[in-house]
């Protein structure tokens, strides 16, 4: 659909997204003078570091980024252009947030308030303090939300659906606790890279963000590579050198140090660069200061394993003809409409 046949509604609400797109470029670009950024969501990019080691403030700018460049004017016209939303519901979404990530939750947010819902909104411990400043800064830009987004601190209560988010183990409660409600009920996913050995150095460096980008942590972190029986590991090695720093976070290290010595006492053959440990493993999720490696025969051999394991693969990074790919350097950003597991969040939330 073209962006002159969306609707007077659908319009006003990419205006305001956009507007508010440009406030979170402004603020994420290092050039802006620190008078110039907005006093609350700094303090809140600072609270979220005391509170939560993992939010360093680059990797909240970076995520800030990111979805400044997702709020402009194209992306959200391909992205509203496939649904019909021409009304305000009289029902409330019960959102409960996962915190691994900062920002991780505000997708689902988005997609409840844009489809014409309110929200209840049960945040993660660990993400307590950014969301409801961009909520603040975001109904500046679209005034008719004010007041649609609750903020829950103990138990979600008086809600008509649910988008939850957790772990494997949280998502049997939430199957069970909400079962009498439309749900969305998610788990815990990784991500996948498969690799050829014809990969160019900058696709590999590429790859390196993949990997480290957020300490790994991310759903949409690459955990394991899949690599030919031949594959030489020297260009890999030398692109995540320069993810080296990451080793100087004291969380990280402490994984790292943990696993590492682990592996040592089991006497288990690994490839070692002083931060990532790279160790051959037929699991999918690698633990944090690690990263898995399997080989395969042929490419329909690693086909039908990333087929078998879809449910628990959140993106596949690579080139790997005739299925849905995510080129190098890109996993950690998704598109507007890259729904997590996915469930069309959108088309939940407009089911009657």
């Amino acid at each position: 659909m073209d962006s002159h046949k969306l609707s007077e509604r659908i319009q006003s609400v990419i205006d305001g997204l956009s507007k508010f797109g440009s406030d979170l470029r402004v603020f994420a670009d290092p050039n802006t003078a620190n008078e110039d950024k907005h006093t609350a969501l700094q303090n809140a990019v600072d609270q979220s570091h005391v509170h939560n080691a993992w939010f360093t403030p680059n990797n909240t700018l970076t995520a800030l980024n990111a979805w400044g460049n997702l709020l402009q004017p194209q992306p959200l016209q391909n992205w509203l252009s496939h649904y019909t939303i021409d009304r305000d519901y009289d029902s409330t979404v019960g959102i409960v947030m996962a915190g691994n990530l900062p920002l991780v939750g505000f997708h689902d947010l988005l997609c409840v308030l844009v489809s014409g819902h309110k929200a209840a909104v049960k945040l993660s411990s660990k993400d307590a303090f950014l969301i409801p400043v961009l909520v603040d800064m975001l109904t500046k830009h679209l005034p008719t939300w004010k007041g649609k987004v609750s903020f829950c601190k103990e138990q979600l209560k008086g809600h008509d659906k649910v988008i939850a988010t957790g772990s494997n183990n949280s998502s049997r409660y939430f199957e069970y606790y909400f079962r009498n409600k439309p749900h969305l009920v998610r788990k815990n996913r990784t991500s996948v890279a498969i690799l050829t050995g014809r990969e160019t150095e900058d696709e590999v460096k590429g790859l390196a963000q993949d990997i480290t980008r957020y300490f790994g942590l991310g759903c949409r972190s690459v955990s394991k590579i899949l690599v030919p029986k031949d594959y030489n590991f020297d260009m890999l090695f030398n692109a995540l050198y320069a993810e080296k720093d990451i080793i100087h976070h004291h969380a990280y290290a402490n994984n790292y140090d943990y696993n590492r010595a682990i592996y040592l006492m089991g006497e288990e053959n690994m490839l070692d660069n002083g931060f990532v440990l790279i160790k051959q493993d037929t699991r999918l999720a690698s633990p944090v200061g690690c990263l898995y490696f399997d080989y395969y025969d042929t490419m329909e051999h690693a086909k039908k394993y990333l087929k078998e394991m879809a449910s628990e693969i959140q993106c596949v990074v690579g080139h790997l003809p005739e299925m849905e790919t995510v080129p190098f350097g890109n996993a950690q950003f998704p598109n507007l409409d890259d729904y997590a597991d996915g469930v069309d969040t959108m088309a939940f939330l407009l089911k009657n």
